[in-house]
């Protein structure tokens, strides 16, 4: 089975390149430089050629803040591109996976957020990514829409890399304590996705790590996993203030998995251990 990733060298398609690889599939992975998801005769040219079976999309501009600024760019890329990628992976006939994001949510909520809450993005990043969840509805009949929310990883840049960074020049650390989430292991997103593309259960799906977590207990939680002590301090978002709003509450509920069969993924805790080990080993 072919499985083309756009993406492929960004912190989710790295992964997911490797992983596809280690199933058996024959992967075709496509960066930036290589597939300019935004020129819809590049992506016809590509998809017509390799002709998969799969696409995963992972390609996305992700520059949370930036895209209050970069307006245009930012649904030029992540609606316009995932259009021009739903259209061509339809006309294959092959399955889609969209990777979306929990921002599509406005944080108001009390509770864990499953698939059949209804959609509020408060910021221009999430009101890019529900655009492209629009698109791949529109213009696709066989397609996964992946949610997902708090993404660290072995490539690229993440939460967890930027505090282990922080940790080596100063002692005190200031840390959001009230936006509340699920971080997510890009290795245990990738075997969800995995487990999706094996079956015709289409639909959209919430796939975080289990359990929940503020930036600032997540922070604290990296420190004691990687043995180093620095003075963590909790602060509110008014008190750190970005261009661009964050939701408050973003758990994700995987509802979905659980009606149709799937298992849950592990607690994050468990995820960010294996992860930390990782980076030691490297």
């Amino acid at each position: 089975m072919k499985v083309l990733v756009t993406g492929s060298a960004g912190q989710l398609g790295s992964d997911l390149v490797t992983i596809l690889s280690q199933e058996g599939y024959e992967v075709y992975g496509f960066d930036r430089n290589q597939m300019d998801i935004t020129n819809i005769e590049n992506v016809r040219r590509i998809i017509e050629d390799v002709k998969p079976d799969v696409v995963v999309h992972a390609a996305a501009y992700t520059n949370v803040d930036l895209a209050e600024s970069e307006r245009d760019q930012a649904f030029l890329v992540n609606a316009i591109g995932t259009r021009n990628i739903a259209i061509f992976a339809e006309r294959v006939s092959a399955k889609l996976v969209y990777i979306s994001t929990d921002y599509v949510f406005n944080g108001m909520a009390e509770s864990p957020i499953n698939e059949f809450t209804p959609t509020d993005p408060i910021n221009v990043y999430g009101q890019s990514k529900l655009a492209g969840e629009q698109f791949v509805r529109d213009f696709h009949n066989q397609f996964f829409i992946v949610r997902t929310s708090w993404v660290f990883g072995l490539h690229g840049n993440n939460f967890v890399k930027t505090m282990l960074k922080q940790a080596k020049t100063k002692e005190k650390i200031t840390v959001v304590a009230d936006q509340i989430g699920s971080p997510t292991y890009t290795v245990d997103l990738s075997k969800m996705i995995v487990e999706l593309i094996r079956t015709e259960k289409y639909g959209i799906y919430h796939i975080s790590n289990s359990g929940k977590c503020s930036w600032y207990e997540f922070a604290k939680a990296i420190y004691d996993e990687a043995g180093i002590h620095v003075h963590v301090v909790p602060c509110t978002s008014k008190e750190y203030p970005r261009p661009a709003k964050r939701p408050a509450f973003s758990v994700l509920d995987h509802m979905n998995l659980r009606l149709n069969g799937f298992h849950e993924p592990r607690n994050w805790k468990d995820a960010l251990h294996d992860f930390i080990h990782q980076l030691g080993n490297l």
